[in-house]
């Protein structure tokens, strides 16, 4: 999947609420492509950097289907 945001340079991992994709490629500084890892539930979707992690918001929800 694509997720669409900003400031993605330099994102070193991508977290779906607790646990971490193993697969992404930072296509640009807006989008990510991303291999959800497994789950259940809605959760947020966080870009983490070595400045920090995104803040979660509405949304940036992901509910495993």
């Amino acid at each position: 999947m694509t997720v669409i945001g900003t400031n993605f340079a330099g994102v070193t991992t991508v977290d779906f609420g607790s646990n971490s994709t193993a697969t992404f490629t930072v296509i640009s500084a807006k989008k990510i492509s991303v291999v959800w890892p497994p789950g259940t539930g809605t959760v947020a979707i966080t870009a983490v950097t070595l400045g920090g992690t995104s803040p979660t918001s509405s949304s940036d929800q992901f509910t495993y289907g």
